[in-house]
């Protein structure tokens, strides 16, 4: 298997989170409404998500290390699996012009509300469905944010989907590595459908086949 990378780590330590307080104000029925993954999950109230997804130009640094750890050209091939509105997607092209990018999501709200450069190349599919690509079709396959909110059935597809289009793959999923970590991503987290800690997403990653890079976030 590939490297445990440390990228987008740096940005996700930023956001100062109540943790308590989310798991104390309505959550059953927050996360309901954060699972439609659409408008309250991105531009609603914080309780149900992002509390407004906006464009800030914080990808531009991500786009930029993951340009240098897999040296990627001028004309390389990207795919986003969980696109989201596209915002990485759009610090590729900004850094590499020529680059032929590729993105899809299964809310149809972050795609009609992507960035408006990048909007007419991102599609609505579900990570854990076939991807309509060929083989090593891509230079670089990455997902972040996305595949811990899969059922471990579903889970295996999309990593194995992955790993069959992308020649350069990155995977990013929250874990917890102790009982306080545990506590915090199940009072934070509203869409997740799969706990582990390192070990057990490595394990998964080794019994699927999956040979590309990963990273993990905790909720410290």
């Amino acid at each position: 298997m590939g490297k445990q990378l440390n990228i987008i780590t740096k940005i996700h330590k930023q956001t100062p989170r109540e943790y308590l307080g989310r798991m104390l104000d309505d959550k059953i029925n927050c996360m309901i409404k954060a699972k439609e993954f659409e408008y309250d999950f991105w531009d609603g109230d914080r309780k149900y998500g992002y509390g407004g997804h906006k464009y800030d130009g914080r990808w531009e640094v991500i786009a930029k290390d993951f340009i240098q750890q897999y040296d990627l050209k001028d004309g390389c091939k990207i795919l986003d699996v969980g696109c989201g509105k596209g915002f990485l997607l759009y610090e590729f092209k900004k850094l590499l012009p020529n680059c032929q990018i590729i993105g899809f999501d299964v809310s149809k709200y972050s795609l009609e509300n992507a960035k408006k450069e990048v909007k007419d190349l991102l599609f609505n599919h579900k990570a854990q469905d076939i991807y309509p690509f060929g083989d090593d079709e891509f230079d670089f396959v990455f997902s972040i944010n996305t595949l811990h909110n899969l059922r471990i059935y579903e889970f295996k597809n999309a990593i194995k989907e992955i790993e069959r289009v992308g020649k350069n793959k990155y995977v990013l999923v929250e874990g917890y590595r102790n009982e306080a970590e545990l506590f915090n991503l199940e009072c934070w987290a509203l869409t997740c459908e799969s706990f582990f800690r390192p070990d057990e997403w490595i394990w998964l990653y080794n019994e699927y086949g999956y040979t590309g890079d990963y990273e993990f976030i905790y909720f410290e």
